[in-house]
């Protein structure tokens, strides 16, 4: 298993012999609704969009997730695997081969990947997205990505997992509290899933953020909090803290799992 963090929430997984582009946002600015004042991300250059892409791979339909500009950037004939709301992102964009996947629903790719989706962030009053559980079927391999640090109980039923991606700091506004749930959150999900390895997402990278959202944001935790408080609990998770660009092969032990 290949791992390739491209900024922000957007990866590039190597899983089961398929290359799976996971919430790109890889070309332009990252804005909500075109109100720059209240948030925008920009970076120095753009990042390369990788190559040879099997499936794209949509958690949620926020802008930070189905970013449009790079949406549009990509093949409309790439499969895409979605959340409700990112799957109607993608189908006004004119791609192809959507697939809708509710809380519970299992995607199998080519026999050699299986996607679950689970229950992710609430956005909004009524709307709940998507979190992945994703397995490798040959080995067995499994990871979890859940990119705001919202965590349902019932993944407790997938451990263990042997890789998790999701915030391991807090990202918190005055007065409203986190927004994104890294710290407690995290060590939780690493406590029901016993993961092999951890790896941050959602924060840090080569982005530069702008607005009024941002000059409230404040970060609260470390990796390196996060790191002694797994040891303080006796887990022996290892945390890779990637940097934006890097491909990292993870060496996992091959463990009796199910998804």
């Amino acid at each position: 298993m290949h791992l390739t963090w491209l900024d922000s929430n957007s990866w590039l997984l190597e899983i089961g012999g398929k290359r799976i582009l996971l919430d790109p946002w890889l070309v332009g600015k990252l804005t909500f609704s075109n109100l720059d004042w209240l948030f925008k991300g920009t970076r120095p250059q753009e990042r390369p969009i990788p190559e040879n892409i099997d499936l794209i791979l949509l958690s949620q339909g926020l802008e930070d997730h189905a970013h449009p500009p790079t949406l549009q950037q990509l093949d409309r004939k790439i499969p895409v695997v979605a959340s409700l709301s990112a799957a109607k992102v993608v189908q006004k964009l004119g791609y192809t081969s959507v697939t809708a996947l509710t809380h519970g629903e299992t995607f199998r790719f080519n026999h050699q990947v299986e996607i679950k989706a689970t229950p992710g962030s609430l956005i909004g009053p009524n709307l709940v997205e998507n979190g992945y559980l994703l397995k490798e079927l040959e080995s067995g391999l499994t990871l979890y990505y859940e990119p705001h640090g919202t965590h349902d109980p019932q993944i407790k039923q997938a451990a263990p997992v042997d890789v998790v991606i999701t915030p391991l700091i807090d990202l918190a506004l005055p007065l409203v509290g986190p927004i994104i749930k890294g710290t407690d959150s995290a060590l939780e999900v690493a406590k029901w899933l016993q993961p092999q390895v951890m790896l941050p997402t959602a924060a840090g990278g080569d982005v530069i953020f702008e607005g009024l959202i941002n000059k409230f944001l404040q970060a609260v935790g470390s990796v390196e909090e996060f790191r002694l408080s797994l040891a303080k609990n006796n887990l022996t998770t290892q945390v890779i803290e990637p940097l934006p660009g890097d491909r990292i092969e993870l060496q996992l032990n091959k463990r009796a799992l199910a998804i």
